[in-house]
């Protein structure tokens, strides 16, 4: 971000929630007797932003948003961006040692806000402010608002507030983006090759919507997002208003780049993406107060969020892609979004590795570190794999256009290691898309045409569809439908069938040897007719022992019957998977009569009931291997 004539100092003010008047601005620390909400038009907007939809559900609730800054010590100024966050909290009012008038309700509610024009500071502006707000609740008495003016810096030293916050600012300027301490492995982990998904709608521009009953984690969601373009937070001046294109009015062609400086290096290639500039807006938290500004004709694109169902319920008008963080979806309403966001092989294959990555890490108790406390895994790790997918874009891109200038095919205007054009791994129909774009056409226009000389133009996982990846994307459903512990429940009960089989068996030899001794033991006493029917019986004993054809002939049905209980465990998985998962594993709701469907279970036979079904057996072994047969198909199908 270009820095001003003069440098912004950060502003504190506190917001009650008036029963009557709704939230409104009630005092302005270290403002020097100014009133920054006038100067600026915040009356309509900071209050609002200041205490999100659903804050009274929580007992601390943080909001982070974005101002339009028009004017500093009564001198007007070029317009800029600058930043919330709020910390709202609520007390009860029979807590409280001193109530005013106003007070008429069980529980009062305030938010104290810092404004900043550093969004990468915000880790530890949150955490000032969290231990501000919750002090200044425990005084019991708002009409102390010394804890507010004056805090004890690490010296010891009384010093305000609002001056410990441009402190704290100054003293992170050189240090590297802090990133808030935001979830980068949990987005990962939650939405899988979503993610990249998300990544490449967002340099598509479109009207991104991020919702949720929980305001810091849509916030922090889409900051996260947003910091896989390297340099990007730290150049968000024009994001608060569509009208702002400063950024791109001010940016030259860098004629030098040393390769030993990343930020020299960055810049040469292009680096941040301007993604917020004229007709873009960035707005993390978004109230229903701005949503005219959304509707405005010259508002092209945004990434916000809300808290509001309001949004979400015409969410066709809003927006292009949904995300909605409360079931884990994301939904894509735009026919020519969807096509340009449909992964290629080698794009999944790239996100497949990092999920498993993430994955075989993943710690619960932990989920921000690796279990392993190694790299592979980290947040860093993360970070540098996206930072490494875009250079290469950039650089098959810039080789792309090259070898549209150079159709000849002449081999030496060519590399010689680089086969083809490598920007098709990306897929064609995002390219396309892509280069329809302003930040696009900024990048194009102010970056050298050979930076396929500086980083080489090759996806990080070229290469077409192999039986690997389709391996890998199978074991990654069946670990996400926990189909495994299923299956796993299936083989108990087969192996239960089989030894109720030989039980069966084994029970009617027992019978048929007592009938047997029973027979001869009430035959005729004369010899000749005990030996003529002891011979007579001992024949009939022999002829009646189980047939060994028979007890194969049961095994073989329970064989098959069994075969048909599994593949209808994957028929059902299959149902379910089409009929829609969320990224993070649950269902979307369906009819009754679908749920009732999909979740029936075949009956395990016993060998009592086989003999009344020996007539349908052979139909009944077909049907199992047809029904087996098809569902390797299937399989097959929807894993290409």
């Amino acid at each position: 971000m270009a820095e001003s004539a003069t440098p912004f100092q950060p502003l504190v003010c506190v917001v009650d929630f008036h029963h009557a008047r709704g939230p409104e601005i009630e005092h302005w620390i270290g403002a020097e007797g100014r009133d920054p909400a006038a100067e600026n038009g915040w009356h309509l907007i900071l209050p609002f932003t200041a205490f999100p939809d659903g804050a009274h559900q929580s007992e601390e609730e943080f909001s982070y948003f974005s101002l339009v800054h028009k004017a500093h010590g009564g001198e007007d100024v070029e317009p800029t961006s600058v930043f919330g966050i709020s910390c709202c909290h609520q007390i009860d009012a029979n807590a409280l040692l001193w109530k005013s008038a106003d007070v008429t309700r069980s529980a009062v509610q305030k938010s104290v806000v810092a404004i900043t024009d550093r969004p990468q500071s915000f880790s530890a502006l949150r955490e000032k402010l969290s231990v501000v707000t919750r002090a200044w609740f425990a005084q019991r008495d708002f009409r102390e608002l010394e804890v507010l003016e004056r805090v004890v810096t690490d010296d010891a030293r009384p010093q305000q507030f609002q001056a410990n916050l441009a402190k704290g600012r100054m003293d992170q300027e050189d240090e590297r983006d802090q990133y808030f301490g935001l979830g980068l492995r949990e987005l990962v982990h939650t939405f899988k090759w979503q993610t990249l998904v998300l990544f490449k709608c967002l340099l598509l521009q479109p009207k991104m919507l991020f919702f949720g009953s929980h305001c810091e984690r849509v916030c922090q969601v889409q900051f996260t997002l947003i910091s896989l373009i390297p340099g990007l937070i730290r150049n968000l001046r024009d994001c608060a208003d569509p009208a702002m294109n400063h950024y791109a009015e001010t940016l030259r062609k860098p004629d030098s780049v040393r390769t030993s400086d990343r930020s020299s290096l960055l810049a040469y290639l292009g680096l941040p993406l301007q993604l917020f500039g004229t007709g873009s807006v960035f707005g993390p938290y978004t109230p229903l107060q701005s949503l005219d500004v959304l509707t405005d004709l010259d508002t092209k694109s945004y990434v916000v969020g809300s808290t509001n169902s309001l949004l979400v319920q015409q969410k066709d008008r809003y927006c292009d892609i949904l995300t909605d963080l409360d079931e884990n979806v994301v939904t894509i309403s735009s026919p020519s979004l969807r096509a340009a966001a449909t992964l290629s092989a080698a794009d999944r294959r790239w996100i497949d590795f990092l999920t498993q990555a993430v994955n075989d890490t993943w710690d619960d108790a932990d989920p921000s570190r690796p279990n392993t406390h190694g790299y592979a895994g980290s947040e860093e790790f993360i970070r540098l794999q996206f930072e490494e997918y875009l250079l290469a874009l950039l650089s098959s891109e810039k080789y792309h256009r090259y070898l549209a200038t150079h159709n000849d095919g002449a081999p030496k205007a060519l590399l010689a290691d680089v086969e083809g054009d490598p920007s098709s791994e990306y897929a064609p129909a995002f390219l396309d898309a892509w280069r329809e774009t302003e930040n696009y056409k900024l990048w194009n226009r102010t970056t050298d045409s050979h930076l396929f000389d500086i980083v080489e133009p090759r996806h990080p996982n070229a290469g077409g569809l192999t039986i690997e990846d389709v391996q890998r994307r199978l074991a990654a459903q069946i670990a996400e439908l926990h189909l495994d512990k299923r299956l796993a429940d299936g083989r108990t009960q087969v192996t239960s069938a089989f030894n109720r089989v030989w039980a069966d068996i084994g029970e009617a030899q027992r019978k048929r040897s007592e009938e047997a001794r029973g027979a001869e033991a009430m035959s005729p006493h004369s010899d000749n007719e005990k030996g003529t029917f002891s011979t007579s019986a001992s024949h009939h004993g022999r002829l009646q022992k189980p047939d060994l054809q028979q007890a194969q002939a049961s095994v073989s049905a329970a064989s098959q019957r069994a075969g048909a209980y599994l593949s209808s465990w994957g028929t059902w998985a299959a149902e379910k998977r089409k009929g829609g998962w969320s990224a993070g594993g649950r269902a979307i709701p369906r009819t009754s009569t679908e749920i009732a469907r999909s979740d029936e279970r075949p009956r395990v036979t016993a060998v009592s009931d086989l003999g009344q079904e020996d007539v349908h057996e052979a139909s009944g072994a077909d049907g199992g291997e047809h029904k087996t047969e098809s569902m390797n198909e299937t399989r097959c199908k929807d894993a290409a």
